[in-house]
């Protein structure tokens, strides 16, 4: 979650993005602490005709807390050097031009993070088919480096790409994230590249084969708990004529004999999904798995395991959050029992 910050304590060894940091808070924190300030500068916006907007605080807890921070004080430079150009005090605070450079080139690197993470943090909606997406779309536009982007913006742009393509580069993520991806109508097998979409079909045909092995086993034991109740029963007289029945055939042979048919429909299942038409970006893939199920029975309990998954840890931290608003100091005393009965209210009423 915190991609920007790691992204930028790397990036702050570059002098001129620390020296920009640091007078940006400076301009922040003196603001946020004079209430001469804040009157002076809402006359100044109104004379200038920006928008009547305070400046913002990072907060290191706070996702992209520190884009804000730097955006507003982008949108009210005029206003902020007019402020401080009166005060004899502050006025060594003024960003100069170089430092302004700095902060729009890490503003236009970082802006479009902003909207794609707090989309990828939803919990009313799939997410985690969208992280191959994502990636591609920030590898090939979004944060694709152009011919007018200084060295700096160039160097922040690489420095995110890289961290991200690194973060999701394993083996066992790339599967999972594939497999996501495949299961999502929207994009099926568009973003799995060449060399993966062979093992990705049979990862699905094995997962296929394995929902049937386990519905049949299900659908097995009734059978055995109707054979014991006939276990307890009374034992009838088997009649003459039952001795001379021919033998029937056995579980596992009737099993292997029904292999080759379940092979041929998972086949049959699998590729009439991957050759029909994709569904719409914007379209809900749940709805439309409700609505196939019937045409899609196997792969339909596959995407109810796969899509769940949430892309990021956004609700995890909004649960512990909770938490600690329940556990409060005046709080201290309740026990856990309690205290997760209070958080599972506050978080499904």
């Amino acid at each position: 979650m915190f991609i920007f910050i790691v992204i930028l304590e790397n990036a702050m060894k570059d002098q001129r993005i620390g020296r920009a940091m640091g007078v940006c808070k400076k301009v922040v924190s003196a603001f946020s602490y004079s209430w001469k300030k804040k009157r002076e500068l809402k006359d100044v916006q109104k004379r200038m005709n920006l928008p009547e907007h305070s400046l913002k605080t990072e907060c290191p807890t706070r996702w992209g807390s520190r884009q804000a921070m730097i955006s507003r004080v982008l949108e009210q430079q005029k206003a902020i050097a007019d402020v401080l150009y009166n005060d004899t005090k502050n006025r060594h605070l003024t960003p100069s031009w170089q430092d302004i450079d700095v902060l729009e080139a890490i503003n236009k690197s970082l802006s479009p993070l902003v909207e794609f993470t707090d989309a990828l943090s939803g919990e009313q909606y799939v997410s985690v088919s969208f992280v191959k997406p994502t990636l591609h779309l920030f590898n090939t536009s979004i944060l694709a480096v152009q011919e007018d982007d200084t060295d700096l913006a160039k160097s922040i742009k690489q420095k995110i790409v890289g961290y991200l393509n690194e973060k999701y580069n394993d083996a066992p993520t790339q599967e999972l994230l594939d497999m996501a991806s495949a299961l999502d109508p929207r994009f099926k097998l568009t973003y799995v590249s060449e060399d993966m979409r062979g093992s990705i079909e049979k990862r699905l045909s094995s997962e296929m084969k394995t929902v049937m092995e386990k519905a049949s086993e299900r659908a097995v034991t009734p059978a055995d708990d109707t054979d014991a109740a006939a276990a307890t029963a009374p034992k009838k007289k088997k009649a003459l004529g039952s001795f001379f029945k021919p033998v029937t055939e056995g579980t596992a042979s009737t099993s292997t004999a029904l292999q080759p048919d379940q092979d041929k429909a998972i086949a049959l299942e699998l590729q009439s999904y991957l050759q029909a038409g994709t569904l719409d970006t914007e379209a809900d893939p749940l709805e439309w798995w409700k609505v196939s199920q019937q045409f899609y029975p196997r792969l339909s309990n596959l995407a109810r395991r796969h899509l769940c998954i949430p892309a990021t840890s956004s609700s995890s931290e909004r649960v512990f959050i909770t938490g600690g608003n329940v556990v409060t100091c005046l709080r201290s005393s309740l026990k856990p029992d309690q205290v997760n009965r209070l958080v599972f209210l506050a978080k499904n009423l």
